[in-house]
């Protein structure tokens, strides 16, 4: 007698373990994906923000001089727009840095996981095995008892 059980393996296990957890140079992008991505890198540092702020702090004299309306203007308009957009994707940038790997690490404990069910899985048809071979002497046994009897 056996257990009467048989494992069959889900078909997105064969593509996951092929494929890796998915990454941006993945993205099939074109050449304006490539050229979005430079600049977006470019702009996307501490250093473009301080170059921002400095071209902005150029015409801070003028500024003032047109009066407290202009001076907001320049302010919320220039200043705050130039520096903060740089600021901003810094802050995004290692955001999604983070986001990437706490993403990479859910993908290695998936992958742990399942590493573990796979032995669960076999260590059960170990015991099934097992258990089909004590059955057969059972049966043995009892077939040989009735046959005395």
């Amino acid at each position: 007698m056996e257990a009467g059980y048989e494992y069959r393996r889900h078909p997105h296990i064969e593509e996951r373990s092929r494929t890796g957890p998915p990454r941006t140079s993945d993205a099939a992008v074109g050449i304006n994906g490539r050229i979005a991505v430079v600049l977006t890198t470019a702009v996307g540092t501490m250093w473009c923000a301080y170059v921002f702020a400095a071209l902005a702090l150029l015409v801070v004299p003028q500024a003032v001089h047109g009066g407290l309306l202009t001076f907001v203007q320049w302010g919320s308009q220039t200043f705050i727009q130039l520096v903060m957009l740089s600021v901003i994707m810094v802050g995004q940038g290692i955001l999604g840095q983070m986001s990437n790997k706490r993403s990479e690490m859910t993908y290695r404990d998936a992958e742990a996981t399942f590493h573990e069910t796979q032995e669960i899985q076999a260590h059960l048809a170990a015991q099934d095995d097992a258990m089909s071979a004590i059955l057969e002497k059972l049966e043995k046994l009892e077939s040989g008892a009735a046959a005395d009897v």
